[in-house]
């Protein structure tokens, strides 16, 4: 890709979205940052950019849910990379109007941008979208089975882009990442939850500790990001982005523990668990098709990401507290 062309990104304050951009200026890209507005004036995790960087992106505010909004971060921009979306699982129970709105609508406005200016979008999906696994490991042909209302509105979005691709001829890929973590991450998703607590609580609460993931090293999410950009090879495609290697909740607590040094019983309450249902219970990615197309492959193990991601929490100090943290 010529780094003289102008990418968009959405969600761009977000955990991914803000180490995205964070490379992407870094490289000498010409970037937008469609944002949502708040009367704070704040720009989500760019406001933790380094000073250096923080003048370097053009700031769009607005909704994904708004055309016009969309139509003018798009403006000009030869590839757009979608992450923005409402994305927390226990939300879309209770409000599962607004995350089909926001993800399948803010999807839609997207591509009717793209199918106006020709600019290839980089569609950001979830494991999710699976459910349960049938057949370890995933592969992109997996069949669909959402467990909750998010992974609906992600397969609703997943699907109208590919839509577009083959109506419109919209240079769409699809990217599905397995559960990404590292510095930076809400504590809304279960390794924060489990630094947090062993740092600043005499016990860990969690719900099921039975299901297993696939978590994937934030620097390396955004490396498949820059990869799926850079080629046309994926267009038209899903491709999952993971490790090839699970593990369940419980032994993760275990791995977090003794990478922060800590020895505190692991309690699975009722509050935290999802619906009987809606619990995903295996998601392990195949990532063979990243690499034949994308030429990506993780480079980071969970133990090596899990010591990155403890020191970042460790850095906070006093900004660290029982209920998570303030930056």
């Amino acid at each position: 890709m010529d780094i003289e062309e102008r990418v968009l990104v959405t969600g761009a304050g977000g955990f991914i979205g803000h180490r995205l951009v964070r490379r992407l200026l870094h490289d000498g890209v010409d970037t937008v940052c469609l944002l949502r507005y708040t009367s704070s004036g704040r720009h989500g995790l760019l406001d933790t950019l380094p000073k250096s960087l923080r003048s370097g992106y053009r700031a769009v505010l607005g909704d994904l849910r708004d055309p016009a909004a969309v139509a003018e971060a798009a403006e000009g921009c030869g590839t757009i990379l979608h992450l923005g979306a409402l994305i927390g699982i226990p939300y879309s129970y209770r409000s599962p109007g607004e995350v089909l709105e926001v993800n399948a609508g803010g999807t839609l406005n997207i591509l009717n941008a793209a199918r106006k200016t020709g600019a290839h979008v980089v569609v950001t999906s979830t494991s999710e979208v699976y459910g349960t696994a049938r057949t370890v490991p995933i592969t992109e042909d997996h069949p669909l089975g959402a467990q909750s209302p998010y992974a609906a509105s992600k397969i609703a979005a997943d699907q109208l882009a590919l839509s577009f691709h083959r109506t419109y001829g919209v240079p769409a890929t699809i990217l599905r990442p397995f559960n990404t973590y590292g510095p930076g991450q809400s504590q809304r998703a279960v390794i924060p939850t489990i630094m947090v607590q062993a740092l600043r609580s005499d016990r860990i609460e969690l719900g099921s500790l039975e299901p297993r993931r696939d978590f994937l090293y934030v620097d390396d999410t955004v490396a498949g990001f820059l990869a799926a950009m850079r080629t046309r090879a994926a267009v038209g495609r899903v491709v999952q982005l993971g490790t090839g290697e699970d593990v369940s909740i419980g032994e993760l607590a275990d791995m977090v523990q003794e990478v922060l040094g800590t020895s505190l019983p692991v309690v699975s309450t009722g509050e935290r668990r999802r619906p009987p249902k809606s619990e995903v219970m295996r998601l392990i990615a195949s990532p063979g098709r990243a690499a034949e197309l994308l030429g990506w492959r993780p480079e980071t193990d969970l133990r090596q990401g899990l010591e990155a991601t403890a020191r970042w929490f460790r850095s906070l100090g006093e900004r660290l507290t029982h209920r998570g943290y303030v930056l």
